[in-house]
């Protein structure tokens, strides 16, 4: 087609586009953007009152973080005011960086957002009844849903595209009908079934109403007394305080903070330009230290009201004994700060530089004492679901933490600091478009740092008499069950768990100061989900190198004779300049081990000493031997997590299991990999007859794969049904007698149950599941 053709064709639509609206606006009055303020005040119906459990149960677990389908997040009323952008957050191929959409930060009204590309899925139009309805995305959908119902196939056909990674249609309400005409079957909610009668009529009379706000329910006077004392306490004003502040903000902006007084509350930390007492002026920038652009930052408690999703919930608990742990930590010791450091990315990217003037035992206590919350951050962060840093860790692994006492030393701050030059990390770079050869740059550096870190470790562990188990932190003798954590990969998201769960993984990593301040560095504070093809690229490569220096640290406790053949294990048809690195480091670190072994299966042997060393703060909840259960019941979880071969294959990566009178378990399939040294082809590095299962107790994940509902006398046949599955056929067969699909009746009230169940398991960390990644078998 020619281009006078296209561009007269662009006109015709945009003539489409403008009578369309026109009409719309002859028939329901133009268009005024909804602001919170400007909403029906008599209505009988709010979202507060009614619907906003209803939304949540039935909306949310698909429309929530940045991979919400139109970027229409209803965590909250003020996302359903902001509407619906067709531009994709996740875009690991564009060469310039996104517009930042965040909300509640990119944008401080309705009308702000409708200049960025939002549009309106409520009426905005003039408040009638038959506007409100006709005039609504929202409610044209619902009803859509309900004039065409799933059809009663067990499985959904093709006519449903499922694929997270599918183009999307956004649709506004202009050009709305002409499409659902020809796709009667995209009612909301999509690929599931819809709302109850009793839910539907209410939500439809609330929009009918012009889907009110209504008021948020009041919290306790004494909550806004603890947010006064905690901001006094973050926004000192010595030099001292100012540079402690700087850096417990730059640790905890993902956090959702909580007060014993309201539980399931949430706050954010947040920089504002405007001291405690005053309203808050939020200072939004992308990564959290970049130049404020203002002389005095302030730290302020700022309420979320959105609704919990598990795909980002990190809570964080402020109380006493939070307060006293900072103290100690932070204020009690005398040191001096002569300087506050400024926000060059450069050196503002590099925390070794930022904050050398704060001691490095309190910089690696505050992360160690919460470690989950910690490495939480990669996993769930502001990637939601751990997108980039994913194919770089493998689908089951323990990590463990060298003893503060090892980190905390006069010699260790000196070594940080001659090399913090190192230590630079992507993230200085900011989100500019780099040729990829800017990598060299980053590796140079990393053999530079690891050949001082091998000449640095073997003089310190020489002058302590050699390596001992006393270096790994045992959680301050059983009392932190921060201790040791297990890390599931599940595809394309991640979760993180306390204690070493499942049966013996194929790696494990060990993490100090240097490296777990770098991880957060790089995949927190430093990632920028809205960046570009090369910020993305350089983060992930860089990641690298840290995976393979925590896995480093762990080997490093092994026999000096079982080192190579296990890298070598981990590292089959790897790339040969990963050679480089373990020569760089392990072959230069020749020190006295005093962990003496017994067998011949070191690694093994090493799991089991790390078991009696950590003693309770290894343990976890999620662990079958936890459970209090006859041996017969136990020897079949047993039997079940040991299944082996073709079976597991047909299997998700996540499967939720309703073990009727018992209680939730996660049933996960672990896949193996030859090697992780590689960006792109992954499925050539699959070895499928080397993966596994876990199965836990409780929830493990945000995005379950599959539903499964048993009664405690059809386990032996789960179980054996499941062993002897050998064809996708079986497998539907299979899912047929247990599984709740997307299309069973009852998967409403099982989506329900299993959230009560959550909630009652692990009342903390529960929060709503993300049905996105589904199956459709």
């Amino acid at each position: 087609m020619s281009r006078l053709a296209l561009f007269a064709l662009f006109l015709t639509l945009l003539g489409c586009v403008s009578i369309g609206g026109s009409q719309w606006d002859q028939r329901y009055g133009k268009a005024v953007p909804r602001e919170l303020s400007s909403g029906p005040q008599l209505a009988t119906h709010t979202y507060y009152g009614d619907t906003k459990t209803i939304i949540e149960q039935r909306c949310v677990v698909c429309h929530g973080c940045y991979d919400s389908p139109c970027q229409l997040k209803l965590e909250s009323y003020e996302g359903l005011l902001r509407g619906a952008n067709p531009a994709k957050v996740y875009d690991g191929t564009r060469l310039l960086g996104a517009s930042l959409t965040r909300l509640f930060e990119d944008a401080q009204s309705t009308a702000e957002w409708r200049s960025k590309g939002f549009h309106p899925v409520i009426n905005e139009r003039g408040n009638s009844a038959s506007a409100n309805i006709n005039a609504s995305v929202t409610a044209q959908l619902l009803q859509l849903k309900q004039d065409n119902p799933l059809p009663e196939d067990a499985l959904l056909s093709e006519a449903f595209n499922l694929d997270i990674n599918s183009p999307q249609y956004c649709a506004s309400i202009e050009n709305l009908h002409s499409y659902t005409a020809k796709n009667p079957l995209l009612g909301m909610p999509y690929g599931l079934p819809g709302l109850n009668e009793q839910e539907h009529k209410v939500t439809m009379e609330w929009l009918k109403q012009g889907a009110a706000m209504g008021k948020a329910p009041v919290l306790p006077e004494k909550i806004y007394t603890e947010v006064a004392r905690w901001e006094a306490f973050l926004n000192g004003n010595t030099l001292k305080a100012q540079l402690i502040n700087r850096y417990i903000y730059e640790h905890l902006f993902l956090a959702q903070i909580d007060f014993a007084a309201a539980p399931g509350v949430y706050f954010r930390l947040v920089r504002s330009s405007t001291p405690p007492g005053e309203p808050i002026n939020r200072i939004s920038t992308a990564r959290p230290f970049d130049d404020p652009g203002v002389s005095r930052v302030y730290y302020r408690l700022w309420q979320d009201p959105s609704s919990v999703v598990a795909k980002n919930h990190m809570p964080y608990r402020l109380d006493a004994a939070r307060a006293q742990q900072w103290q100690e930590l932070f204020y009690t010791p005398a040191y001096p700060v002569s300087h506050l450091p400024d926000y060059n990315s450069a050196t503002a990217s590099n925390p070794f530089i930022t904050f050398a003037q704060l001691p490095i035992n309190a910089r690696y206590r505050f992360m160690l004492n919460e470690a989950q919350f910690t490495i939480m951050n990669f996993i769930k962060g502001p990637v939601c679901r751990g997108q980039v840093a994913l194919n770089v860790i493998q689908d089951h692994f323990w990590v463990f933490f060298y003893s503060p006492e090892s980190q905390a030393t006069d010699e260790d701050a000196r070594f940080l600091a001659e090399n913090s030059k190192h230590l630079q990390l992507p993230a200085g770079a900011g989100n500019t478009l780099l040729p990829l050869t800017n990598w060299i740059k980053y590796s140079e550096l990393q053999k530079e740092y690891l050949a001082a870190k091998a000449n640095f470790v073997k003089e310190k562990i020489a002058a302590n008499g050699g390596l001992e188990m006393h270096s790994i932190w045992d959680g301050d003798k059983g009392s932190n069950n921060n201790a040791a954590l297990t890390i599931f990969r599940h595809a394309d998201s991640a979760s993180v768990h306390k204690g070493m769960i499942g049966q013996s993984p194929k790696t494990a990593w060990v993490i100090g100061y240097p490296l777990l301040e770098r991880i957060h560095y790089l995949l927190v504070a430093g990632f920028d989900v809205y960046g570009n093809v090369s910020h993305q690229l350089l983060s992930r490569l860089y990641m690298d190198f840290l995976r393979i220096e925590g896995e480093m640290n762990f080997v490093e406790l092994l026999p000096r004779e079982t080192q190579q053949t296990t890298l070598q294990y981990w590292y089959r048809d790897a790339e040969a300049n990963l050679q480089t690195y373990i020569d760089l480091y392990l072959k230069q670190v020749d020190i006295t081990n005093k962990i003496h072994y017994q067998s011949d299966a070191h690694q093994e042997e090493l799991y089991l000493k790390l078991k009696r060393h950590l003693g309770k703060a290894g343990q976890s909840p999620h662990n079958l031997n936890t459970a209090k259960l006859p041996a017969r019941k136990l020897a079949l979880y047993q039997e079940l997590q040991n299944t082996s071969g073709k079976a597991i294959s047909f299997l998700p990566q996540t499967t939720l299991i309703e073990l009727r009178g018992v209680g939730l378990f996660s049933l996960i399939h672990n896949s193996a990999y030859s090697n992780l040294s590689s960006l792109f082809g992954e499925d050539k590095r699959r070895i499928p007859g080397e993966d596994n299962l876990t199965l836990a107790r409780g929830v493990i994940g945000a995005y379950p794969n599959s539903f499964m509902r048993i009664e405690p006398h059809e386990l032996d046949e789960f179980i054996a049904q499941l062993q002897q599955l050998g064809s996708e056929q079986d497998y539907r067969n299979f899912k047929a007698r247990f599984g709740i699909r997307r299309t069973h009746p009852d998967f409403w009230a099982f989506s329900d149950r299993v959230h009560q169940l959550y909630k009652i398991a692990a009342p903390e960390e529960a929060a709503l599941l993300d049905y996105n990644r589904l199956e459709n078998r």
